[in-house]
């Protein structure tokens, strides 16, 4: 692994959030298994079944059954799995907002799924958060 390694500090990882919104509309789904050839966002195995985050059109394509049409925003800067905060701290601003929130944590940054058409303004908010901390 090159560079420098995952932040911790809750003010470093505020300061250098750069969120990403990605083009599209996700949704969840769930089923017995994640189907043959679905491009997931993201998957979950539950007691209950599979969950699946993917692209509209993907869960359309496949016949899957969804909820919650939503925007995906990466939040770029690297955050340690073990750190403590950020997720707390972005649900917080968000929720201000009234702003949904559903946070997945990948191996280099967290992910953020919020209604959709309320993803321009959750980046907003959170670039908000990020200048405030950088002067700081």
């Amino acid at each position: 692994m090159s560079g420098p390694g995952p932040e911790r500090d809750l003010g470093r990882l505020l300061a250098g959030l750069e969120p990403q919104l990605h083009p599209g509309v996700y949704v969840f789904a769930s089923g017995a298994r994640v189907p043959a050839g679905v491009a997931a966002v993201v998957t979950v195995a539950e007691a209950e079944g599979w969950t699946v985050v993917c692209e509209r059109g993907e869960a359309e394509r496949v016949g899957l059954e969804y909820v919650f049409p939503c925007s995906w925003i990466t939040l770029r800067v690297r955050s340690a799995l073990d750190a403590v905060g950020l997720t707390a701290a972005v649900a917080g601003v968000l929720a201000r907002e009234q702003i949904a929130c559903n946070v997945v944590a990948g191996f280099h940054h967290d992910h953020l799924f919020v209604p959709q058409g309320r993803g321009e303004r959750a980046v907003a908010l959170l670039e908000e958060v990020a200048a405030a901390g950088r002067s700081a």
